[in-house]
């Protein structure tokens, strides 16, 4: 079948409007897992009081909280997602503000009138079917010198949160993930993550690694978390096979994060994040 973005689309977007609640309390929230890198992409920006940030794919706001402290009063902060979902989590955790909107966006064709001193992307490059054409066009809503923030998820063998899951259930659901979509670890490394924004014309690049730890408790806890936090398309999936293969399913990941289990029986996994700055130099 083939890839339509359109219809990939329309299915994150459905996905997120499920699953942003638990999201936001599970791990945005908390500061758990990733988003302990929230506050690195801030500080790596430097902002400054009274300038204009978008928070492209703001999600549940998390990022943007952060942004609005540091651009104060004299400043404006734009949140912009496309789950209607997430924008309604996201201004009820941030409170009212007259220098600060939410809008529903879509990231390869979203316009203003305004540009912004600063464009931040926290967890969703890999998500957009054109990623040059979302990139391109948050070079063009950026002022000259204008900054953009980029964080993504590391190398697949560097993030075994996902990783341990993923590799045991694709044996047996090969369509798991529709055949076409992006792959959420394409932009990876360091070179990747690079690459991708200096081709759509930024300057100045730099990618900073980091590696955050995330304790699921145990193997029950992550194998149930999992099961219980899970979209309906990727659980109906998982429920179409039989109990044998569930059971297998279940014993390889167990074998999976042997690796990452300590003493006390919890899991320690190691989650390397990627945080890019450029610049737009016109």
């Amino acid at each position: 079948m083939k890839f339509n973005p359109t219809d990939y689309k329309k299915r994150n977007i459905t996905i997120w409007n499920e699953v942003a609640p638990r999201y936001h309390k599970r791990w945005a929230s908390v500061s758990q897992g990733p988003f302990q890198s929230t506050n690195k992409l801030v500080q790596l920006l430097d902002i400054k009081k009274g300038e204009n940030v978008f928070d492209l794919a703001c999600g549940t706001g998390v990022v943007t909280k952060k942004l609005k402290q540091k651009v104060g009063k004299k400043g404006h902060v734009v949140g912009g997602d496309t789950s209607v979902t997430a924008i309604k989590i996201a201004k009820k955790w941030n409170e009212k503000s007259s220098n600060l909107d939410f809008v529903n966006v879509d990231a390869e064709n979203f316009h203003f009138t305004r540009k912004f001193d600063i464009i931040t992307c926290q967890y969703a490059l890999f998500f957009f079917p054109n990623s040059q054409k979302a990139l391109k066009n948050m070079k063009k809503h950026l002022i000259n010198e204008g900054k953009l923030g980029i964080t993504v998820h590391g190398h697949p063998k560097k993030v075994p949160f996902f990783s341990s899951i993923f590799d045991a259930v694709t044996k047996f659901i090969p369509d798991y993930v529709p055949p076409g979509s992006p792959d959420l670890d394409r932009f990876g490394t360091k070179s990747a993550l690079r690459t991708e924004v200096k081709k759509a014309g930024f300057s100045k690049i730099t990618v900073k690694d980091f590696v955050f730890s995330f304790n699921p408790g145990t193997f029950e806890d992550y194998w149930k978390n999992y099961l219980k936090y899970l979209a309906k398309p990727l659980k109906q999936k998982l429920d179409s096979l039989d109990r044998r293969e569930r059971l297998e399913i279940r014993g390889m990941v167990r074998e999976n994060v042997k690796p990452f289990t300590l003493k006390n029986k919890t899991i320690r996994f190691p989650w390397e994040v990627l945080i890019l700055t450029a610049k737009n130099k016109i």
